[in-house]
């Protein structure tokens, strides 16, 4: 059985290391890293979370209890990729300072706690992406078990729901700053514009689903087969006047829906595949 063969190697891989701080967002992938390492190790993973700007505070919160729920060690750690103008001018590789922030901020973390590697949640899926922030992991030395062992994103989900995860169907949730086009300035206000809404659509029953912002427009994505449903069942008025509140002032419907890494398609093919 593929699920139990991947388990395994898995488990295998965290013998070999002793001591592991995951860096751990709370999504699926980081999740079931921080799962097998405590299984394995025990006292000796420690999971981190990175806490700015970027992070819902509901994610947060989620973060937290699958954390006590699995039994690891969890400490929270502010970031500052705010800070960097490389990061808010939102390049096309703007994920590459966000995780140097991050590893740099890990990094002596690390080295004073005794941590003998840093490992994260990029799966083998994640590597046929446009996806620089791995970049920026790897010359830092961090370690990815899920990509190196070859663990798809649907094979994450096989495993996460063997070991008993309520996490295993949980929707992919990049940070928010993935919701803005290429070039247009991250602010802080932004971000939280854009997290109201899409904690807005999610306690209205909407759960795979991104909030873009492009300018003063939110541009909403959902599931090609939820379109209809949204267009029937929604108050269109009531969630206009919410998400003008939230400091939008157009609102519009992604008739295409929602496609993972959408954002990347102005990208040029040859840097995608690079």
């Amino acid at each position: 059985m593929i699920v139990t063969e991947k388990l395994q190697q898995l488990q295998a891989l965290f013998q070999q290391m002793e001591r592991a701080l995951i860096a751990y967002s709370g999504g699926i992938d980081s999740t079931l890293v921080a799962k097998i390492a405590y299984d394995v190790l025990g006292d000796q993973a420690l999971a981190v979370t990175a806490v700015s700007p970027s992070l819902l505070p509901e994610d947060l919160e989620d973060a937290r209890i699958q954390a006590a729920e699995i039994g690891i060690k969890h400490q929270e750690i502010q970031t500052q990729e705010m800070a960097n103008p490389n990061y808010t001018s939102n390049p096309v590789n703007r994920c590459y300072f966000c995780k140097s922030e991050l590893h740099d901020s890990l990094k002596p973390l690390a080295e004073n706690w005794g941590y003998l590697y840093i490992v994260d949640g990029v799966n083998a899926d994640d590597l046929r992406d446009y996806r620089p922030g791995i970049k920026a992991a790897k010359e830092r030395g961090v370690r990815s078990p899920l990509a190196e062992l070859g663990v798809s994103k649907t094979e994450v989900r096989e495993i996460s729901k063997y070991l008993g995860l309520k996490s295993w169907d949980k929707p992919a949730q990049p940070c928010l700053s993935s919701r803005f086009p290429y070039t247009e300035e991250i602010t802080i206000t932004k971000l939280q514009r854009v997290g109201r809404a899409e904690v807005y659509l999610r306690k209205l029953g909407w759960k795979n689903l991104r909030v873009r912002s492009e300018g003063d427009t939110a541009r909403i994505e959902l599931s090609p087969e939820q379109i209809k449903d949204f267009v029937l069942i929604t108050e269109l008025p009531k969630l206009v006047q919410a998400f003008q509140e939230f400091g939008f002032v157009y609102v519009t419907l992604d008739l295409e829906g929602y496609r993972s890494g959408k954002l990347n398609q102005v990208l040029p093919s040859e840097l995608i595949s690079n």
